[in-house]
Formats: C-alpha cells, structure tokens, sequence
C-alpha cells in the first residue's frame, strides 16, 4: 500500500503490498504497532512511541486527503491481489459464505463515486425478484460484531452500556485492533469493505463530523451545525476514556497488552474510525444489552436507508435476518428503515437527507421567564398540563398547524397575571385565546418575530437554495447541506405562514399587543 508522506518520516519502510483498507482506516494504516515486550523493554518501547507519535501529530490532520491520493495505489493493489487468487480477492460476500452465511437473494453490486479519486460505492441488491415477506439474508451470529465479543464479557459489556459508555467507541477500538493485524484478522474482508466505503452511505456524503470547517459553513443558520460540534466534542471525550475501555476487555488487552489506544491511535484516527462505525451499526432489538449494537456485514451502508421502508435488521434464533417489506425486482437496490429520525441525524450519522422524510423536524425551545413574580405558579400550572419550565416543542414537517396550535396554550401562559387565567389559558383549546384580544396579539407578534429571525439567521434564501440544488456540478456536501437547509426553511416558512392566518383571524386587527414584562423566552 502507498504511504502517506508522514510515513515515510516516521516509521521504517513498510512491508510488501499487500490489500489494505483505506478508511476505517486510512485512519488504521496510520497507527503505529506496538509489539508485545517483556518488562525491561516496556519503558524503551513507550519512549520511542512518544517520539513517533509526537512527530507524526504534525500530519494526522491530512488523513483523509492521503487516502484519496494513495487511491489509485489501492486499487492496483487489489487487481495484483486477485491475480493471485486465493482468499485474499475473496469479496466481502464470499468470505462470508465462506464462513457460514447461508444461500440468500442479495448480490453485491457498484454504483460510480461522485469523485473519481474515490472508489465505486458497493451497495446490496436483490440478485432475484422478490416479494413482500421473503427473507433476503440471514447472517449467523458468528458474522456479527457486538459489544459482547468486543469485551469478551457479557457481564462487562453489560455494565459498559448501562453507564453510557458509548458502544460505537468500543466497536469502533475493536476494528482498530483488528486492522492492525492486516490480512490475519477474521474481520479483514469486512474491514477492508468498511474502508472502500469510506463512512459513505448511498448518496457517497461522509458525515459532517469529517467535514473542515468551511465546509461546516454549509450549515449556517441550521442548529444541526451546533449540533455537529457537540458530537464531535463528544467523540473526543469518548477518546480520552477508551484507555479505560481496553482494560476492561479481556479480548483486546490479552492480545495487545502493551499497546495502549491513545498511543496506538491519534484523535483524528479514532474520530475517522468512530464515524465509519456509526455509519453502519445496527440498532437489534429483543435481545441483551451486550448485543443491542451490532455491525452486521451486508447491513448498513451497504443497505439503503429509507425513511418511508419498514423492514428492519432483526435477531432471530442465532442470526440476523432482512425480511423484506415490498416487492423487488432483480438488480434493485435493497433498502432498510433507518428509523424515526429528522434530516439533522440522518445527515449527521449516515451523510444523507430524505427528501420525503416523514419524520422530519424542527425543534422550539421556549422557557418560562424566572423573572416572572409568578414564575413558581405557572410552573406548576404547566407541570399539571403536560409541560416543562423550558418547553421543546418539535414541528415536523407539514403538521405546522399543528405544532402552532400546540405552542400557543403555553405561550400564553407567560403573559397572563392572574391565578384563575393561568389554568384557562394552559387548558384552552382553539386558535383563539378568550381572555384577551390584546394578549392574543402580543402572542401571535412574538412567535411571528422569533420565525422571521429564524429564518434570517440563513444566508441564503430558498429560492437561492433552489438554485444551487439545480447546478449539477454542485459540490456534493454543499448539495446535502443546502437540501438540509432548504427543508428546515420550508418547515419555519410554514409556522410563518400558519401564524400570520392567526393574526388575520382576529376580530379586531386595530387592537395593539398588551405589553408583555414577562413575556415566555424562545431558546
């Protein structure tokens, strides 16, 4: 495999080609191995790791841009490699039959990379005609990655999830450990298959969290950007604990006791790796915690994630099983429920945006004001009702309406002063509130208000968004980031619209807003 110039300075020259990955870990072919030594070699080993290491840091940002210039390498590699033949040019489908996979009705197939730099997506496909109901594939446990055989102790994986310790961490270190035995490791073809995808799901996007910063800049005005950089704090938290992690499984400290993870591993390395991970585990469920996440091989990204699919990825007597929800033609690409989660996540964890996304939503933080004199009062009223001190309400798409009329009770609240009106008010049902014209006014301005500077905080309109989206050329995260944005402004163009049909609905427009000292806060 070409290195990266950072190798070159930084460690010996490497071995024969052989076929590696090159994402889950571009990220894995930077780590530096650690071989085992006895007690009197232990300090000398660390010490030079240090200084490996420390010189290395310098590069680590360039990680993925290195694996897209050694892809040519890699490809030659693999064409070298199957003229070999043997189990090494196995693709990930044969190995698995190999290894105890069952006849079943899928195929491997490739669709082009939007970035020839990049290898062909590979996605599974139906290798016959299916119908509702027909089983695709049933892959036996001793194919699947769980917590359970990350840890070597169920007693301990258990105990590792019930402290949110984030499983996708330890999938992740065991696949980092696993790489670094190269073509020795049972999980070589499933691994190397991880890499050619490159965390990429079906529209080939990485996820944001791998994105630089201009690129963040895609997501301007989107709460899915704050939402990106707290995930990605949370990914570093995740790394200065998995040294904690190793120790406690027995599979991986036994087989590398002296190489320590975050000497084995940089940051960017393991964040790579943790993305490509989240990118394809498998929620299971019906069984015990140490198994509830699994990296299924012939899953996820391989599968497609459909919002509006409701056949699933289940456990059933020792494997686990697609059953398929609808007919499928011969070549047709297979497709999974990816489940109830708004564009935000779905981009965030898989690289896409359902365009048609039933679930799809927006979030409205609003809190009491705990300046009120009354604060402790409509606290409790609200508590009564259903309702928090600091309220999220979610306004998915096409039930604005509905969200609207949900918010307003709450808002209203806010403004009232007296006792009695504070249980009419929660408790009301309607547009219109019947305490007060000029409360309802001052209601409907503010909600008006805090849409309008929602959707000011974009710097692009929507039919600017409409005109990106048509360029065929389009930067392909500028492509998914602009859809995102596009949807979330046609959700608060919405409440905007809905909200306006409020205030016209008023019987007296000439009424002014009552004044509001503590008027609810929008978050």
């Amino acid at each position: 495999m070409a290195l990266c110039p950072m190798h070159r300075h930084c460690i010996s020259p490497p071995p024969p080609p052989r076929v590696l990955p090159r994402y889950l870990s571009t990220a894995l072919s930077h780590s530096i191995p650690i071989p085992p030594c006895s007690g009197h070699r232990l300090a000398s080993s660390f010490h030079s790791i240090h200084r490996r290491r420390n010189f290395c840091r310098t590069s680590s940002s360039d990680t993925l841009l290195a694996g897209s210039r050694n892809e040519e390498g890699g490809k030659h590699e693999e064409v070298v490699a199957s003229k070999k033949g043997g189990g090494e040019s196995d693709d990930l489908k044969s190995w698995m039959h190999r290894n105890g996979l069952p006849p079943c009705k899928v195929v491997l197939m490739d669709r082009p990379s939007h970035d020839e730099k990049h290898s062909s997506i590979h996605y599974v496909a139906a290798s016959e005609d299916l119908q509702a109901g027909d089983v695709a594939f049933s892959v036996p446990d001793s194919l699947v990655v769980t917590l359970e055989r990350v840890l070597g102790n169920e007693t301990i994986a258990e105990l590792l999830a019930s402290n949110k310790l984030s499983e996708l961490a330890c999938l992740a270190l065991y696949l980092m450990y696993e790489k670094k035995q190269g073509k020795k490791s049972f999980w070589y073809p499933y691994i190397r298959e991880l890499d050619r995808q490159r965390g990429r799901g079906q529209l080939a996007v990485e996820s944001p969290l791998l994105w630089s910063e201009s690129e963040l800049d895609y997501l301007t005005g989107s709460p899915t950007k704050d939402e990106v950089l707290q995930r990605a704090e949370g990914i570093k938290k995740e790394y200065n604990e998995i040294d904690t992690v190793w120790f406690m499984a027995g599979s991986l400290f036994q087989q590398y006791p002296y190489d320590i993870p975050t000497e084995a591993f940089t940051f960017e390395i393991f964040k790579q790796a943790f993305v490509a991970v989240q990118s394809c585990v498998v929620h299971l469920q019906k069984v015990s915690l140490a198994r509830r996440f699994a990296l299924v091989p012939l899953g996820p990204p391989l599968l497609a994630y459909r919002s509006n699919c409701k056949a699933m990825l289940t456990a059933v007597d020792g494997a686990v099983q697609l059953v398929v929800d609808r007919e499928y033609k011969a070549g047709d690409t297979i497709a999974v429920w990816c489940g109830p989660q708004p564009n935000s996540k779905l981009l965030i964890n898989y690289g896409f945006v359902d365009e048609d996304n039933a679930y799809d939503r927006l979030v409205v933080e609003v809190a009491l004001s705990t300046d009120d004199p009354q604060y402790q009062d409509k606290r409790m009223v609200a508590q009564r009702n259903g309702k928090l001190s600091i309220q999220a309400f979610h306004v998915h798409a096409g039930k604005e309406k509905e969200a609207i009329l949900d918010m307003l009770p709450y808002l209203r609240l806010g403004y009232v002063s007296e006792p009695s009106e504070m249980q009419s008010v929660i408790s009301s049902q309607g547009p219109i509130c019947p305490v007060s014209p000029c409360m309802e006014r001052a209601v409907l301005d503010q909600l008006a208000e805090y849409f309008k500077s929602r959707l000011a905080r974009y710097p692009t309109t929507l039919n600017e968004d409409e005109s990106l989206l048509a360029n065929p050329t389009l930067n392909p995260r500028k492509r998914v980031a602009t859809q995102l944005v596009r949807l979330e402004k046609k959700i608060l163009t919405a409440c905007l619209q809905v909200t306006a049909n409020l205030i016209d609905q008023l019987p007296d427009h000439t009424v002014s807003p009552c004044p509001a000292l503590y008027a609810p806060v929008f978050k």
